[in-house]
Parts: structure tokens; C-alpha cells; sequence
């Protein structure tokens, strides 16, 4: 008996080294989430096509259009959200983190994103409530996500951790929550689920929650970014990433291309940060 229970106890150690084996503590991976401007509203252009093999997309949805899987890792060249989706902060995120840390760093990110959705669709015991009486566009977005944008970004960041380390959390959305007091606390139920059901450490895993576009732009949702400043309030390992001066589209609701650019580099600028480099990221 005890030579079995020896067995089996040396058995679970050689599997918990295997895993840890796996797992490239060099990999910095990121979860981003929230509406269309984190989807990625913007074409990106030549310029944003040039990336740094270093940098990863796990891919959460079949993506034959660009000869991407679901659960495989890419180089992150736009898309990195779905199939046919612009840019987002989240690409000069990854390009401004890896320009500024040491080459034996790679950065992995992971996207679920639908745009012109409230917070409420990432709540895991209450979406189907909201989900039932979003517009039809909207549902077939869901749709690519087998109902359920939490659960998928669960299902990856899953996945993602037998080969790298989850660092951080980004979001950017509000806008459909514009004037909504809530949403601190709404988005707090989120975070707390991902720290929970990924076996994370809130202390270790900040969130970075980008503001709409700002008033200096003529942005039509800048009122929520009042409530968003308060964000930190209730989480504490939360910080909020300015979006002065990042240039917006037409519609004054989206960023533009550079102004995807400006804001992700800020994003990366907070990163960066706190993981300990005090980079000179330049602001534009």
C-alpha cells in the first residue's frame, strides 16, 4: 500500500514538472477585452503589417480568410481580433512592450472583443439576460463565440497558460455604458471572475482600462470617461489609460488609425512600468 501511494505521489511530481517544463515563464501573455474599440474599428495600414515574430496572437475563433485555427498561436499581424477586424491598441501594445524589454521576452495576446456591446455580456451568470435583447448584428458576433465571449476568453487564456504567464488584463469599453455608475462595479465582477476562474493573484495581474475618446477629440461618449476615472476606486490593482489627444474617426466614437497607435502605446507605457522598466515610450 504504501509502495502505491509512493507511486502515485511520484507520478503526480513527474506531471506537475512536465507542466511547469511547459511553461515559458518568458511569455507574457494579455487579455483584452470589451467593445468595438478594443475589436479594432480602424483599417490598418502598411505600416502596421511589419511585426516583430516576438509578438503573438492566440487566434479564438476559425479564421480560414487569413489561414488562422481557433486555440493556435500566430504572429500578430492585424487582424488579432476576428477575421475581419481593424486595428486596436492592443497591436502597439504588443510592438511598444517588446521594443522596450529584454529579446528574450515574447508577448502573446489574447482578443475577444464585440463591438457595441454593454459590460454586462462579460457578467458569466447573468449575460444571457443582456444577450437576449441585443440587435441581430450583434448576436451573430456572439454567435463566433458559441454564445458566450467570457467563456471563450476563458477557454484561451486556459490554453495560453501551458505556455506562457498571464500578466496583465486589458479593456477598453464604456461607451455602451455611458452614463451607467455601475460599471466600476460591474467591471469589478468581471476581473474577479477572470482572477478566479484562471487561478490568478489580483495583486499580480492589473487591469488597464483605456478611457473613450476624449473630449479634446469632440468624442460623443467622453461623459463616461468621469466614471471610468473612478475605476481604481473599487479595483484596486486598476489603472486608467488616458486617451487625450489620440485622434478619432468621423464618427467621433472610434479611434482612428494613429489614434489606435497613440493610445497603445500608452497602454504599454503603464505596462511596462509595472513590470519594473521605465521605458521612454514616446507619446505619439
Amino acid at each position: 500500500m504504501i509502495k502505491k501511494l509512493t507511486a502515485l505521489i511520484l507520478a503526480g511530481l513527474l506531471v506537475a514538472a512536465q507542466n511547469v517544463a511547459a511553461q515559458d515563464a518568458n511569455f507574457y501573455i494579455f487579455l483584452c477585452f470589451g467593445q468595438s474599440n478594443m475589436e479594432g474599428n480602424a483599417k490598418f495600414e502598411d505600416q502596421d503589417t511589419t511585426v516583430d515574430g516576438r509578438f503573438k496572437v492566440l487566434e479564438t475563433i476559425d479564421c480560414p480568410n487569413i489561414g488562422r485555427e481557433k486555440g493556435h498561436w500566430y504572429t500578430a499581424v492585424p487582424p488579432v481580433c476576428r477575421c475581419h477586424t481593424g486595428l486596436t491598441p492592443a497591436d502597439y501594445f504588443g510592438r511598444t512592450l517588446l521594443a522596450n524589454l529584454p529579446q528574450n521576452i515574447r508577448v502573446g495576446i489574447i482578443n475577444v472583443s464585440v463591438g457595441g456591446c454593454k459590460i454586462e455580456l462579460f457578467n458569466k451568470d447573468s449575460f444571457q439576460n443582456y444577450a437576449a435583447t441585443v440587435p441581430a448584428w450583434m448576436t451573430n458576433m456572439i454567435k463566433e463565440y458559441y454564445g458566450s465571449p467570457y467563456a471563450r476568453l476563458v477557454e484561451m487564456a486556459k490554453l495560453a497558460q501551458k505556455d506562457g504567464v498571464i500578466k496583465g488584463i486589458l479593456l477598453h469599453q464604456g461607451e455602451s455604458n455611458t452614463g451607467d455608475s455601475t460599471w466600476p462595479q460591474q467591471v469589478k465582477i468581471v476581473y474577479g471572475n477572470l482572477i478566479d476562474d484562471l487561478g490568478l493573484k489580483a495583486d499580480a495581474v492589473p487591469l488597464l482600462a483605456g478611457e473613450v475618446v476624449h473630449a479634446d477629440q469632440k468624442g460623443i461618449c467622453a461623459s463616461m470617461n468621469g466614471i471610468i476615472a473612478t475605476l481604481p476606486q473599487t479595483i484596486p490593482n486598476s489603472y486608467v489609460i488616458p486617451s487625450n489627444g489620440c485622434t478619432a474617426a468621423g464618427d467621433n466614437l472610434h479611434f482612428n488609425a494613429a489614434g489606435y497607435r497613440r493610445l497603445g502605446k500608452r497602454y504599454a507605457a503603464k505596462m511596462l512600468a509595472l513590470l519594473g522598466y521605465y521605458a521612454n515610450v514616446q507619446d505619439n
